[in-house]
């Protein structure tokens, strides 16, 4: 969050938010690399159009062809937290796919980004489904992080324990 938070006060949208770009330090803090797809020069009320990122994490609204802002980042972190938290990306069919090849498609998984429901596991707390909720929302103005940015996911339940002013000096 702190380093999505970072590049956007820089006026950057990050766009391939995913796991293969997240690193840990050998302390344990978090490293983003790959900065190719980045948009830069961007105020918080501009948006951009490109048709970008890795499958798995495009958030709705570049899907269907919209001029998008910061908060498609936002998404990308709901996904990447969802994979985390449940070993498994939140757009996977729960059941066997079976005969029907559609189903491993490019075409069918943005269907599924578009239309269906995200279902949270109910084997994770109450406070991690609501972050996974709160970012995974299909309406980007409905998205945490789309008021406020960092301020407003810092002040989430989920992120209650954390104290930023040791993580950000990174002790």
């Amino acid at each position: 969050s702190i380093a999505l938070g970072y590049l956007h006060s820089k006026g950057i949208i990050y766009r391939d938010l995913k796991l293969d770009n997240v690193l840990l330090d050998i302390e344990g803090h978090i490293k983003l690399t790959d900065y190719g797809m980045c948009k830069e020069g961007l105020n918080r009320y501009e948006k951009t159009g490109t048709f970008c990122g890795t499958p798995n994490y495009i958030a709705p609204e570049m899907l269907r062809g919209e001029d998008y802002n910061f908060s498609i980042d936002w998404w990308a972190l709901g996904v990447l937290l969802y994979e985390m938290m449940a070993g498994r990306s939140p757009f996977e069919p729960i059941s066997e796919p079976g005969d029907n090849p559609d189903v491993n498609s490019e075409d069918h998984l943005f269907q599924v980004i578009l239309e269906k429901p995200i279902r949270i596991p109910r084997n994770l707390s109450v406070r991690a489904g609501s972050i996974l909720k709160g970012f995974l929302q299909k309406i980007p103005k409905d998205r945490l992080g789309s008021a406020d940015g960092l301020v407003e996911i810092k002040s989430h339940l989920f992120y209650k324990p954390i104290d930023w002013n040791l993580l950000e000096q990174r002790l």
